[in-house]
């Protein structure tokens, strides 16, 4: 579910309502115990978040977890270096998809991209795309680009290819590599994408909520994290101090 966001960004706009449903909450740190999916998926439910984002092999129980709740399962594809063969990553699409995922970030092959084949890394998230949406219409994909071992100009082009293979979002980054997001990358995948066809997604190393809303003021329409309660309950006592 995309929350439609008011014209002007800012504290005093937005509600707690709102920056929940712009937020992909993340449970994908390796270590993660079954329990603790669990946990997050209640702690999801709990907070009203639009998804959250788990390891392929937690999408089974995450959907379990999550039925009837509004909150939307999401998973990784080729996650975290994008370096999986294109077949191994529609196969696990179609399989996450399977087990009760309406949601996939998918990582580009980041090497291919800095090679300059970009041929390849349109049709690999095309067949992906292609692939997905034929299993589940509403399917919504992102593309993850890792922006902190791209340049600039490698960004742009990301955003050109993914738009191209009919993606639904752009993504800064993992979170697992050398950087997240930043406002400077943000403002350029907005800028070198059309907003009536694609989307942009912050991820990685969000965890204020100030530094949230700049991402949203920057051209984000979603966030990943690993904060929920913390940002929105600084929300909440924000808005309850502002009242």
């Amino acid at each position: 579910m995309l929350m439609e966001l008011p014209a002007k960004i800012s504290l005093e706009t937005l509600t707690p309502e709102m920056v929940a449903k712009t937020i992909d909450h993340a449970l994908l740190r390796p270590e993660m115990t079954i329990d603790e999916v669990i946990e997050g998926c209640r702690l999801c439910a709990k907070y009203q978040v639009a998804s959250v984002c788990v390891k392929s092999c937690d999408v089974l129980i995450a959907a379990k977890q999550l039925q009837g709740t509004g909150v939307d399962v999401g998973t990784v594809i080729g996650f975290p270096h994008g370096n999986t063969s294109t077949k191994v990553k529609v196969f696990e699409a179609l399989q996450a998809i399977d087990d009760g995922a309406v949601e996939l970030d998918m990582v580009l092959n980041i090497a291919h991209l800095k090679s300059g084949l970009y041929n390849e890394v349109r049709e690999e998230i095309q067949l992906i795309v292609d692939a997905a949406k034929a299993r589940l219409p509403n399917c919504c994909i992102k593309v993850i680009f890792e922006c902190s071992l791209l340049t600039d100009e490698e960004k742009v082009m990301a955003c050109k290819l993914s738009e191209e293979a009919g993606a639904d979002y752009v993504k800064t980054s993992t979170g697992f590599s050398t950087g997240g997001a930043t406002i400077a990358d943000l403002k350029l995948m907005r800028a070198s994408t059309d907003p009536k066809k694609t989307r942009v997604k912050a991820s990685g190393r969000i965890r204020t909520l100030d530094y949230l809303i700049e991402c949203l003021q920057a051209g984000a329409d979603r966030i990943g994290v690993s904060v929920t309660p913390a940002i929105i309950d600084d929300m909440r006592a924000r808005k309850a101090a502002l009242a």
